[in-house]
């Protein structure tokens, strides 16, 4: 029988106040390093998509959000042209409508930055399929399509 293709899910915290957005500087993960991303991880098995925003949240910045205090804000459905092993994934990005804590850089040794920038002045070094994702949100759209057109 043929193997069913499978999505890689991915989970993002878009914390946001005062029109600014808490974004983390990557570092030392061999992914985007120097670039500024959002608190994420990847989806884990036997946990809710919000159950893994909350377990993000808790081990990058510190803070504690019940999943059920996370609002959906959109999904992702996204290309990864990497050589010899081409994937999709999808991300689903979640906003904490109330939390506990401070946030703050709870993994000093994969971010070397973490604060917030408004929304209108990101900084030119972003990841860039979350650069997308935060101009979607900004239009308000629900879904995004990001990077097919590199699809072989």
């Amino acid at each position: 029988m043929k193997e069913r293709f499978k999505l890689i899910p991915e989970v993002f915290l878009l914390l946001i106040e005062d029109g600014k957005i808490l974004l983390s500087r990557r570092f030392q993960t061999g992914y985007e390093d120097g670039n500024y991303g959002l608190p994420a991880g990847h989806g884990e098995s036997g946990e809710t998509m919000r159950e893994g925003t909350a377990r993000e949240a808790r081990e990058e910045i510190g803070i504690e959000v019940k999943p059920e205090d996370l609002e959906f804000a959109l999904t992702q459905h996204r290309w990864c042209p990497d050589p010899g092993n081409e994937h999709a994934r999808v991300g689903y990005y979640f906003i904490p409508k109330n939390f506990t804590g401070i946030p703050h850089n709870a993994e000093p040794e994969k971010c070397d930055d973490l604060q917030f920038f408004s929304l209108d002045a990101l900084p030119e070094n972003m990841v860039p399929h979350v650069r997308a994702v935060i101009e979607a949100y900004k239009s308000r759209e629900k879904y995004n399509e990001h990077n097919w057109e590199t699809r072989a």
